[in-house]
């Protein structure tokens, strides 16, 4: 498995980069090719794809990327191609957003992505992209669920929460407290208060 690559950017095209890693060439399926130059030194982290007709490389500046990318890819009917084609699409933390709440309409918009493999990226990733905080540090998945609980018994529901799931995850320095207090400010924002 190689993990990453590190050498001089030999050649750009739309689809790939060729890279030169100590004078053996690597062509790197690459998303984002605004962000290298030329006979430029870049490290890339890869995702090594293998099938009985060929190997391929998937490259990503940022090793969050390639994460997310592994996860679309373990989605039942979503190939290399098109969870590159997601990542090229949009940046990282909207399509954590558009999973995160349940936005189908979002990743419909995505080349090659129809509903049904909209909701199936949904159902599969949904809970799974946005990382858990140190508990001493503050704000935890579960306690943002047990502050969702409590504003569930106030009449909330839970598509206006899931709305603002992402935004209470910025602030892992918050406690449980002022998850609450914030998510009101939220709630009442997003409700015209």
């Amino acid at each position: 498995m190689i993990a990453y690559l590190h050498g001089t950017v030999a050649h750009i095209t739309p689809e790939y980069l060729l890279l030169d890693v100590q004078h053996v060439g690597y062509r790197v399926y690459f998303n984002r090719p605004e962000n290298v130059h030329l006979n430029q030194p870049v490290t890339v982290y890869t995702y090594h794809y293998i099938r009985e007709d060929a190997e391929e490389l998937f490259g990503f500046l940022d090793p969050k990327e390639l994460d997310l990318f592994e996860k679309l890819i373990s989605v039942k009917g979503l190939g290399v191609k098109t969870a590159q084609g997601m990542l090229t699409y949009s940046t990282f933390d909207r399509l954590v957003m558009a999973i995160e709440n349940a936005d189908v309409a979002a990743l419909k918009a995505m080349p090659g992505i129809g509903a049904k493999t909209a909701s199936q990226v949904i159902l599969d990733l949904k809970g799974k992209l946005v990382p858990v905080a140190n508990k001493e540090t503050g704000a935890t998945n579960d306690q943002i669920k047990d502050a969702f609980e409590g504003l569930k018994a106030l009449g909330y529901k839970a598509g206006e929460l899931s709305a603002i799931q992402g935004e209470l995850l910025k602030h892992p320095e918050l406690d449980a407290s002022s998850i609450m207090k914030l998510a009101l400010q939220l709630l009442a924002t997003k409700r015209g208060k």
